[in-house]
């Protein structure tokens, strides 16, 4: 009886551990924030990293680099804090952006996943508004997050200096 009780009791403190993860990494928010719509538009914008891949919104996009071209390997969990970029038609290319190289794949959950030069694109729970790169090179889930550049390239610096003020006012995330 005594070990049925001790597997349970830490069981439930595993499962504890994760929840506190989870809302611990993003910010007391355990919620995901929804797709973009089809019709999105992808472009680049000034970041603390330079001239960085964003939605629409003005949202950083990232890439995992255990991914393959145009092949996700990230796991169920880790779309909890990395949802992917996903849409239900093709997004538009604006600002620097190269249309050629925006395509989809197999998604989570039967969605298509943006792709951009062959990498999935994802966002990071952490970044709470338009040019926010809080996930930039975070080692989770078995390898390295990075933002892309316009020409599809892992930006691997750390943040110089804070984003322009106009990049981080708005759209309240």
């Amino acid at each position: 009886m005594n070990r049925i009780r001790l597997a349970s009791f830490s069981l439930a403190v595993v499962a504890a551990g994760i929840v506190a993860l989870v809302v611990a990494v993003s910010n007391g928010s355990a919620k995901v924030r929804p797709a973009v719509a089809a019709g999105s538009a992808i472009s680049v914008k000034q970041t603390s990293l330079g001239m960085t891949l964003v939605d629409a919104n003005g949202r950083t996009l990232y890439l995992f680099e255990a991914d393959r071209p145009n092949h996700s390997n990230l796991s169920s969990a880790g779309f909890a804090i990395w949802p992917a970029f996903t849409t239900t038609g093709k997004p538009r290319a604006e600002g620097g952006v190269s249309a050629a190289h925006i395509a989809t794949i197999a998604g989570p959950n039967g969605s298509r996943q943006v792709t951009y030069f062959g990498h999935p694109l994802y966002y990071y729970v952490g970044d709470r508004n338009p040019g926010d790169t809080t996930g930039q090179g975070l080692n989770q889930f078995g390898a390295l997050w990075y933002v892309l550049s316009a020409g599809g390239n892992a930006v691997t610096s750390a943040p110089s200096t804070q984003a322009p003020a106009a990049a981080q006012s708005g759209y309240g995330y």
